[in-house]
């Protein structure tokens, strides 16, 4: 699915990763759940300590995928691109240790291809190179990742939209509903959250929170 920057602006409001081992509950409960609450787009990330591999994930992947397509909410995979291809997921979300965002492109066609970058030089690079949005962060302090880059706060965040670059970003790390403002306020287009909506005990009542804080945000903001 190839998709315009107004699009994949809408898309990243309230940007949703997870996989088995971030959640309390059943992942597939999780996700529809945080469906019903109002999150915009989907990252399967399966990593960290008991992650699943092979078939395993495979199936959980196309469950979850199943639930987005129900929802229309797009399917992204995290540095997995094999799976990604081999069950046509919408799009996919790399680091900077995985392959580089030219050759992902080629790989993946049209499909949305997200960049996680953490200076100048590496968005410029991943702009060049193909990407459809850029991942910024750690905004706040996070448990969740434990390979997690030193925490940025806003400046890196005011830095691009200080220089022009117009590409949609999202921001991620420690994000919940009551930080969310400063970070939409300083030019970014939505929030990626992995704990704040898998291990809250109403995975539905934190997304709506974080869509309305959001939304509120953008339409003060503008």
């Amino acid at each position: 699915m190839a998709v315009n920057p107004q699009a994949m602006k809408n898309l990243l409001k309230v940007y949703f990763i997870m996989g088995s081992t971030n959640c309390h509950q059943n992942p597939e409960k999780v996700l529809q759940a945080a469906i019903q609450g109002g999150v915009t787009l989907f990252q399967f990330r399966e990593k960290g300590a008991g992650c699943l591999h092979g078939k395993e994930k495979e199936s959980l992947a196309k469950k979850l995928q199943a639930i987005c397509k129900e929802s229309r909410i797009p399917f992204i995979v995290n540095d997995d691109i094999e799976l990604a291809l081999k069950i046509n997921a919408d799009g996919v979300h790399i680091g900077q240790d995985d392959e580089t965002a030219d050759t992902v492109r080629r790989k993946i066609g049209s499909k949305i291809l997200g960049v996680s970058v953490h200076s100048m030089k590496e968005a410029e690079t991943a702009i060049r190179q193909g990407a459809d949005y850029l991942g910024i962060g750690p905004i706040y302090p996070t448990s969740t990742k434990a390979d997690a880059k030193a925490v940025q706060g806003l400046s890196f965040l005011t830095e691009l939209r200080s220089a022009d670059i117009k590409i949609p970003i999202v921001g991620i790390g420690g994000i919940t509903f009551e930080n969310a403002s400063p970070l939409i306020e300083a030019g970014a287009d939505g929030v990626s959250v992995i704990s704040a909506i898998s291990q809250a005990d109403s995975p539905e009542k934190a997304a709506e929170k974080l869509y309305d804080a959001v939304n509120k945000i953008m339409r003060n903001a503008h």
